[in-house]
């Protein structure tokens, strides 16, 4: 089953979507929004799946030709945004370029980060920047949305309140990260608004692409019409998202509607070294920063600039037939002017 929110306010209004993306039917008469749908997702899943059958079958009543630009992210908003870094070759990455280890613990307790819930962007909406001096950057992500999930759950029952997989754009102001993490409290003015995928699916609709508790497909980034990065989510996952859910609730309730990220998608190259771009026949990167890291490696220098205002960021996910499969994150920056 695939879902959206037509952007028409706070929480917008929930649609079905067809599974080639091309129709949609409001759901509102089962569902308001999908956080109303994922509170009570035991009883209108059913009636959602029915409503996502006749849609495919050309038989919804009121469906009409889907146009994303008129789409939010999935939840315009959310109670619990929580970001992991379950891709420990773009933490090694960013360590070695500043001489310094992967502690072990990595490696079996995941990082995480509490995210600003209250207000993601739409996915073609623009990223509003203070300043260029901040460093702005994109980052290509998984994400799942749960039900609601008991405390100290494990991975294996964790897997059970796994209801929504879709795409993230967690954007990040890397010249605010340092300064903030050497306070010793983590992050808040250097992860503004995130974005999210215009389509959340559910996981059977991902077929044998959902293995594991990870999303077995490429993720495609172009930056400025270019090909960034086209890199595969699955292999170098070292924590799948039943663990991460988990790790989240280790010690509270997750409430119905929270948010899991995987962190940035990021591949070392076959023989272990840091990663080449796509230029140079790698499969390249999914954030700016990791480049620069790499150019720091191997050059001594950052070379490629953070992003600036009229920079275009896009981040999507086809199957192996070459379908879309959440739709497409489209944004530019933009100079942020008070309103």
């Amino acid at each position: 089953m695939k879902l959206a929110t037509l952007n028409t306010g706070r929480d917008g209004e929930l649609l079905v979507v067809s599974r080639d993306l091309t129709r949609a039917v409001r759901a509102t008469g089962i569902a308001a929004t999908l956080q109303q749908a994922i509170e009570n997702w035991d009883a209108l899943a059913p009636k959602l799946e029915a409503l996502y059958a006749q849609l495919n079958e050309g038989n919804a009543d009121e469906a009409f030709d889907l146009d994303h630009s008129t789409l939010h992210s999935p939840l315009p908003r959310t109670y619990n945004w929580a970001d992991g870094s379950a891709y420990l070759n773009h933490v090694k990455l960013v360590r070695q370029a500043r001489n310094a280890e992967v502690p072990e613990s990595f490696w079996t307790d995941p990082l995480m980060y509490q995210g600003g819930g209250d207000r993601f962007l739409a996915p073609t909406e623009d990223i509003e920047a203070v300043s260029e001096d901040h460093g702005i950057d994109f980052e290509g992500e998984i994400a799942v949305i749960t039900d609601d999930v008991p405390m100290a759950v494990t991975p294996e029952e964790a897997a059970k309140h796994i209801k929504l997989v879709m795409l993230v754009n967690d954007v990040s102001l890397r010249g605010l990260i340092p300064g903030e993490l050497a306070k010793g409290f983590g992050f808040f003015q250097a992860k503004p608004a995130s974005s999210f995928s215009p389509i959340a699916v559910t996981p059977d609709e991902l077929g044998d692409a959902w293995t594991d508790g990870k999303v077995d497909l490429p993720l495609t980034v172009h930056l400025n019409g270019e090909k960034f990065g086209e890199l595969e989510a699955a292999p170098d996952m070292v924590f799948n998202f039943p663990q991460l859910v988990a790790h989240a609730a280790r010690t509270r309730y997750l409430g119905a509607g929270a948010i899991v990220g995987s962190g940035t998608v990021s591949n070392p190259d076959p023989d272990g070294g840091p990663g080449k771009p796509v230029v140079d026949g790698g499969v390249g990167y999914s954030c700016l920063a990791e480049v620069r890291m790499v150019e720091k490696i191997l050059h001594g220098e950052f070379k490629t600039p953070f992003m600036r205002f009229g920079d275009r960021v896009r981040i999507e996910m086809f199957d192996r037939d070459g379908n879309n499969v959440f739709g497409t994150i489209d944004q530019q920056v933009v100079k942020y002017e008070p309103k």
